[in-house]
């Protein structure tokens, strides 16, 4: 029996986007003909290709993601772009990937002769805060929203996803167990002198640093670190918080595997993947009350949500005098469970399975 063709475009090839793509393309191959139409961007790996099963076909886009989505000369030319990639790989599924192949490939492509799906991973207009571009995307959603079936990472995100689209589903964001037990090997946990807390991530509108940094402020007895930096990296100032810029994934293992809590107080996520990691560690999870993170944490169960910073300090408080220990374990066995790219795997094959078979989704 032939194989089904799945077409996965993805402009965003880098950073999560890019370990959650290739996962899911590598894990498609013995099911379906996998074809990859993808953009180069800086953060993309430069042995990329090492990441990725032989078996899948790589396409490498030239217009797509050039000048973002508000450039009409340049939209035109990758509009056109991605209808010839249609013309040559015909493809039983499209799937979009990210806000920019989300919206021009929403354009490009009527799903006359195929089926259309996008995920977000997040949706821009919540993870990049008020303002203009912001307002821009949510539009542009507004206009789109059902010129595709919107496949989001979680519960909350599919909530959101509703608001602009009549059919929606959504499959939970997983990591690769075996791949990070293996880093995991033989990294030793330090014994820190204080309480540590710590987030991963680019200091950036999204990820919140100055509620991060007025935390810290509000907790001076315990050290905080931020791995990673950014633009706004200049709002962390509290004196007990330490900026160590990007570190190589084995340290950053090692200073996590080390610290007592991890915090993600970000305005928005799909699911990240550092969440899932640290939960997998056994961390201590305090997290915005906000999309992604509300559908993966519940409050006094795995972890704290969370909505104001004097909320964050009080329970780092209550941890450095009493640590639940009960809350890390089950967040523990929420990700064998739940949060794996096995349980991923299995989902994703019935999913494009029961959308290219003419069932009726679930």
């Amino acid at each position: 029996m032939e194989k089904k063709k799945i077409l996965m475009v993805c402009e965003a090839f880098g950073g999560g986007v890019f370990t959650y793509v290739s996962q899911l393309c590598n894990d498609m191959v013995d099911d379906f003909e996998v074809y990859l139409a993808y953009s180069l961007r800086p953060q993309t790996p430069k042995n990329y290709k090492e990441f990725l099963n032989q078996k899948v076909h790589l396409i490498e886009m030239k217009h797509v993601g050039v000048n973002g989505v508000i450039n009409l000369r340049s939209d035109i030319a990758a509009i056109k772009e991605l209808r010839q990639i249609e013309k040559n790989v015909k493809p039983d599924v499209i799937h979009l990937h990210s806000s920019v192949a989300g919206g021009l490939g929403r354009i490009a492509y009527s799903g006359k002769n195929n089926i259309v799906v996008y995920t977000p991973h997040g949706y821009a207009h919540i993870l990049m805060g008020p303002g203009k571009k912001s307002t821009v995307y949510k539009f542009a959603e507004k206009v789109l929203g059902n010129r595709a079936l919107t496949l989001t990472c979680c519960e909350s995100e599919d909530e959101e996803a509703k608001k602009f689209s009549k059919r929606t589903a959504y499959i939970e964001t997983g990591v690769n167990l075996t791949e990070l037990s293996a880093s995991l090997d033989g990294i030793k946990a330090v014994k820190n002198d204080k309480f540590t807390v710590f987030t991963l991530g680019r200091a950036c509108v999204q990820k919140q640093p100055q509620l991060f940094n007025r935390i810290a402020e509000l907790v001076p007895t315990a050290r905080f670190i931020w791995i990673g930096n950014g633009e706004l990296e200049d709002e962390l100032t509290a004196p007990n918080i330490e900026v160590t810029g990007w570190k190589p994934r084995k340290e950053a293992l090692s200073m996590a595997k080390s610290a007592d809590a991890f915090v993600l107080c970000s305005l928005g996520e799909a699911i990240a993947m550092s969440l899932i990691e640290n939960m997998y560690i056994k961390k201590l999870i305090l997290v915005s009350n906000t999309i992604g993170n509300k559908s993966v944490i519940h409050n006094g169960i795995n972890g704290y949500v969370c909505d104001t910073a004097e909320e964050y300090a009080k329970r780092i408080k209550d941890a450095m005098r009493e640590f639940p220990k009960g809350l890390p374990e089950q967040a523990y066995q929420d990700v064998l469970r739940i949060y794996n790219t096995c349980a991923m795997k299995k989902k994703y094959i019935a999913f494009y399975t029961q959308i290219t078979g003419g069932g009726t989704l679930i």
